[in-house]
């Protein structure tokens, strides 16, 4: 009976300190009632990939009741396709979208300062900058003057929607105009500046704003909880792609690239790794303000050091390569816009290239030119598989002091054992072992077969 009596008060106990953890822990309705935002993110160029996760993204949030969602900008610009796909979802979103350049030093130019512009709420951090939106072709210059109206009057009447300065936003397009955050907050361009996201939410608490579908809306953010929607894993690396920097590095590699295995055939991936990089970066080209000159400018510079390699002399044509990819580099985008090549990327590529050209290809070259009675001294000789071996596929070996690309059709050979050329085709040897490596097998192959041995 005591022991029952123990286990009633324990029992008692329990039941008391369970309904004080009830009564002290907050109800989890109160939780789900304190207001979310969606953060997400316009990082990089506008592109159909980040477009469509933005879209997306305001469309979650008005399926789950977000409070609003936080449009983190930084952006040099992009599609025209892409950046109406982005307004238009803005525009009808019933939750509130805040604009919001950041963090100091970021930018909304081009079709970021349309993106910026079109959401209810337009923030600024300091040290950042928006505008600089005119359309640019292809050709270098503004496309044609209807679609240049066209978008003068988008933008002017993005404004109009919100009640900001027209004739501002307008200059963003008409004189290709680019303002500081403090110089939009004075011009009414934008609504506020903020330090950080918090601070942004805390000064949003409270205000009535209007929509983009005329609705009008308040405010409550102060406490809000802050949900990130980032792009999927896969998607952002494509989108990464998309760099003006990697642009330009695909686009004059693969050039090059395509060179190589035209000048010297043999090189089973050479030309297609080269055509997908020119694929990649001419697709980036697609959504970037490219200039002709500049493409012009890099195709000159490969022309250049091809022709120093087939007629070599004084170096002339290798100095127009090296200088002609330097300012294909700096011309390649239209900096007004806010893009450009870094100039360490720049600086970097044109030492590749020399090396490149001056050490990889002229080798190849001097081989290729190599008489054939010459070369075919290098076949009955003996050499070493490196360390990776040698496969029916391909592997490397190091013949008469060179390395050799080469391939064993007789099986895979182990990194470091003899070998001995049996043909030569192009510059890939046929190699096999040698006989005491062929025997060294052979006594190897009945122990790992039957197992131990007395």
């Amino acid at each position: 009976m005591q022991r029952r009596g123990n286990a009633r008060g324990i029992a008692a106990v329990g039941l008391m300190a369970c309904a004080a953890l009830f009564l002290v822990a907050p109800p989890a309705a109160g939780q789900a009632d304190q207001p979310v935002v969606v953060a997400v993110d316009l990082v990089g160029v506008v592109d159909p990939i980040v477009a469509d996760h933005i879209v997306a993204a305001i469309g979650r949030a008005n399926d789950t009741g977000a409070e609003a969602v936080l449009l983190t900008i930084d952006t040099p610009g992009g599609l025209g396709s892409s950046m109406d796909e982005i307004d238009q979802a803005i525009l009808n979103s019933p939750v509130p979208v805040v604009g919001y350049v950041s963090p100091s030093g970021a930018r909304a130019a081009s079709a970021g300062a349309f993106v910026l512009l079109s959401s209810p709420v337009a923030a600024m951090a300091p040290g950042t900058h928006v505008g600089a939106s005119t359309p640019i072709g292809l050709s270098g210059g503004d496309l044609a003057r209807k679609v240049e109206n066209d978008a003068r009057a988008k933008i002017r009447g993005i404004a109009q929607v919100y009640g900001r300065n027209e004739e501002v936003a307008e200059s963003f397009v008409a004189d290709a105009a680019s303002i500081t955050a403090e110089e939009a907050l004075d011009a009414g361009v934008i609504d506020l500046i903020a330090a950080n996201s918090q601070e942004l939410l805390t000064e949003l608490d409270g205000r009535t704003i209007t929509l983009g579908t005329g609705a009008t809306v308040t405010m409550h953010t102060a406490n809000a909880t802050i949900v990130e929607d980032p792009i999927g894993g896969f998607m952002g690396f494509l989108h990464s792609l998309l760099d003006p920097n990697l642009a330009f590095i695909f686009f004059w590699l693969g050039l090059g690239l395509i060179v190589l295995e035209l000048i010297v055939p043999g090189h089973i991936f050479s030309g297609t790794i080269g055509t997908l990089m020119l694929i990649v970066a001419l697709v980036s080209f697609g959504v970037l303000p490219v200039r002709i000159i500049g493409i012009a400018l890099l195709v000159l510079s490969v022309i250049g050091f091809t022709v120093e390699l087939q007629a070599p002399g004084l170096g002339i044509w290798g100095a127009i390569g090296v200088v002609a990819l330097l300012l294909g580099g700096w011309f390649l985008y239209d900096r007004s816009a806010g893009v450009e090549v870094s100039p360490g990327v720049l600086i970097g590529v044109a030492i590749f290239a020399g090396l490149f050209f001056g050490l990889v290809v002229a080798k190849a070259l001097q081989l290729r030119h190599v008489p054939p009675s010459e070369l075919r001294v290098i076949v009955g000789a003996e050499g070493v598989a490196l360390a990776t071996g040698v496969s029916p596929a391909g592997g490397i070996v190091r013949v008469a002091a060179e390395e050799w690309r080469a391939v064993a059709p007789d099986g895979p050979i182990a990194g470091g054992a003899t070998i001995r050329v049996t043909s030569l085709d192009g510059l890939v040897l046929t190699v096999e072992p040698v006989a005491s490596e062929r025997a060294a097998v052979g006594q190897r192959a009945p122990a790992e077969e039957g197992g131990t041995t007395t």
